[in-house]
């Protein structure tokens, strides 16, 4: 009788280990899409993430640079000062983009060239996204915004 208690303990606990080590495969399976690293500029050019990997990116919009193409399709090129980065949205941009200003992308880094499936720009006079201010200050091109 004590063998079998014992035996089924020793069930009991490796059912449950494998559980354990399946429910982690799943919930790491589901979140896979949903995590994306920010990546400046700089960085996607020293270490250029994989075509199927989901990143974030962030800069400045480059002045000039903004070209718009016939129905929703933009082009425009990002920067932290130290390397530049073609962007390609097919979108309405948010209405506080424009050029000299913050902006994140989420995307893929395809061929040299970043599509972005969503821009994210700043949403008041001074705001800029924490990610970028670190990437701006990274190459010395930061300014603090005027207070006037």
């Amino acid at each position: 009788m004590k063998g079998l208690k014992k035996k089924r303990r020793v069930q009991v606990i490796l059912l449950a280990a494998v559980a354990l080590v399946i429910s982690t495969g799943l919930i790491g399976y589901a979140m896979r899409d949903g995590i994306n690293f920010f990546m400046s500029p700089t960085q996607v050019m020293m270490e250029p993430p994989a075509e199927t990997e989901t990143i974030r990116i962030g800069g400045l919009v480059e002045e000039g640079s903004i070209v718009r193409g016939q129905g929703e399709l933009v082009s425009f090129n990002v920067t932290d000062g130290g390397e530049t980065i073609r962007v390609t949205y097919a979108g309405v941009l948010p209405d506080l983009f424009a050029e000299n200003q913050g902006m994140v992308g989420t995307g893929r880094y395809v061929k040299g060239e970043f599509q972005a499936s969503e821009i994210l720009a700043k949403h008041d006079e001074t705001y800029m996204p924490r990610e970028v201010v670190d990437a701006l200050k990274e190459q010395g091109v930061y300014q603090e915004p005027n207070d006037s």
